[in-house]
């Protein structure tokens, strides 16, 4: 079945950097564009970043334009998020999704993984 597993999330002070990672299974991933959303406390879901199958092209939240990066290895079928400068409104649980209707630029996904903590204080 369809699984998606997200890793790298973490404690890291304001201005700092992580890299999240999604590895999927259970479909052809080469296929599929993915996505990107978090989801604050006691916020709604937010779509961050998306990118098509092949790559490219990509598509990017006001919110984090300019400082976070999607890209996907589809030989190692994992989909990655590397984030740089961040602050402390980026605290949130990170998930990698399978957006609706193949489209990277889709605010609505079918599938999502568990979520991977990040944590963004001094």
């Amino acid at each position: 079945q369809v699984q998606l597993v997200e890793s790298g999330g973490g404690l890291v002070q304001p201005g700092g950097s992580l890299r999240l990672s999604c590895a999927a299974s259970g479909f052809t991933f080469a296929n599929y564009a993915m996505t990107w959303v978090r989801q604050a406390p006691g916020k709604g879901v937010e779509w961050l970043a998306g990118i098509d199958s092949g790559g490219s092209p990509t598509m990017y939240g006001d919110s984090v334009k300019g400082r976070f990066a999607i890209s996907r290895d589809d030989a190692k079928n994992t989909l990655y998020l590397q984030m740089n400068n961040l602050k402390p409104e980026d605290t949130a649980v990170y998930y990698c999704a399978r957006p609706l209707d193949n489209f990277y630029g889709a605010r609505v996904y079918v599938r999502r993984g568990q979520g991977t903590q990040v944590t963004v204080s001094s």
